[in-house]
């Protein structure tokens, strides 16, 4: 059991309230009045006065407009802008979905499409023979590279005939006899990668520029067509709907049918530019593709036949023929200093 509390704590308690509030008192009674304009604060023998005015001198020289707003001709330009936005994007989107459809329908044989029968037949054989060169120039590449390390094989050989050469009196002239022709065969080598090298510089880029570029064309001509036929089609079905007349067609109708028309015709005149321009490229395509391909099968044909006939003054004029730098491989360009 605790003790019993004192009663002398609550006497003490009481006098102390009493203390506080007798000091609370005096320091009320100091203080000035509110409705003076300026205070005075006294601590001991100093007086301090501070004015209690707010100062709104400044306040009526600000604008109180927001300053996120904006002037009217900005606030139509933004919505100008943004509705020419919302313009293109429904157009893409009505575009997209058509030509979508129309491909589709095609697919499945619901939907008729503008054929060329002829054009159709030289796109059809032109992509054939860009795959027949592109297998030529996978091959080419592939043998220039097998080639290339043939070669460095007979340039180590050379190497290592030479040195046993030094190395074995009574076998010297044979070692010799196999090191130089292994040099001239490494000699010969280089001239022919070269010739190689410039092969395949030439068939690639036929094959990934020139031709490339009317096929880029053509995709545009097929996107085009694509495009064409589904306003051709979607036409057609308004003017069956409306009774094959546009005089007694609503009014909502009417400038619908006269939307598709306007888009028709700049879909068809799109179609046939790309279709004239087709047939300009291609046959200006055809008359380069032949004059490339006779002077680079010529060069194919006169190089490898004088490397493995051992004939070098051959393939050394087959190579001046054609204008191609004798460089070798490995060679390092010389310095200005040098030079």
């Amino acid at each position: 059991m605790f003790p019993p509390r004192s009663k002398s704590v609550y006497p003490v308690q009481v006098k102390m309230n009493k203390a506080n509030e007798k000091s609370i008192h005096e320091m009320l009674k100091n203080t000035p009045s509110m409705n003076d304009s300026t205070e005075v604060v006294h601590t001991g023998s100093e007086q301090i006065k501070h004015s209690t005015t707010l100062t709104l001198r400044n306040v009526s020289n600000h604008s109180l407009s927001s300053p996120t707003s904006v002037s009217l001709e900005d606030e139509s330009a933004y919505i100008k802008n943004g509705s020419s936005k919302l313009d293109t994007f429904r157009n893409w989107s009505i575009t997209t979905y058509k030509c979508t459809k129309q491909i589709m329908l095609e697919k499945l044989g619901k939907s008729t499409r503008t054929v060329d029968l002829e054009l159709e037949a030289q796109i059809d054989q032109l992509k054939e023979t860009q795959k027949k060169y592109l297998s030529i120039l996978r091959l080419s590449r592939a043998f220039t590279s097998h080639f290339y390390n043939c070669m460095q094989s007979q340039s180590l050989l050379a190497e290592t005939f030479a040195d046993l050469a030094q190395k074995s009196p009574e076998l010297q002239e044979e070692f010799l006899r196999n090191a130089e022709t292994q040099r001239i065969l490494t000699k010969n080598g280089e001239l022919l990668l070269n010739a190689l090298n410039f092969f395949i510089s030439s068939i690639n880029t036929l094959c990934n520029k020139t031709i490339e570029d009317t096929l880029l064309t053509i995709r545009q001509y097929e996107l085009a067509r694509v495009e064409y036929d589904a306003y051709r089609v979607d036409l057609e079905q308004q003017r069956t709907g409306s009774g094959g007349s546009g005089d007694s067609a609503p009014p909502q109708q009417k400038y619908s049918n006269d939307e598709i028309q306007k888009k028709y015709e700049k879909c068809k005149e799109q179609y046939e530019k790309l279709r004239s321009d087709i047939i300009v490229k291609m046959q200006f395509l055809e008359e380069n593709r032949i004059k490339v391909m006779h002077k680079q099968l010529l060069l194919f044909h006169n190089a490898i036949a004088a490397y493995f006939a051992g004939n070098a003054n051959g393939l050394e004029k087959t190579l001046q023929q054609f204008n191609i730098s004798l460089k070798s491989p490995n060679s390092v360009t010389s310095s200005w200093l040098e030079q």
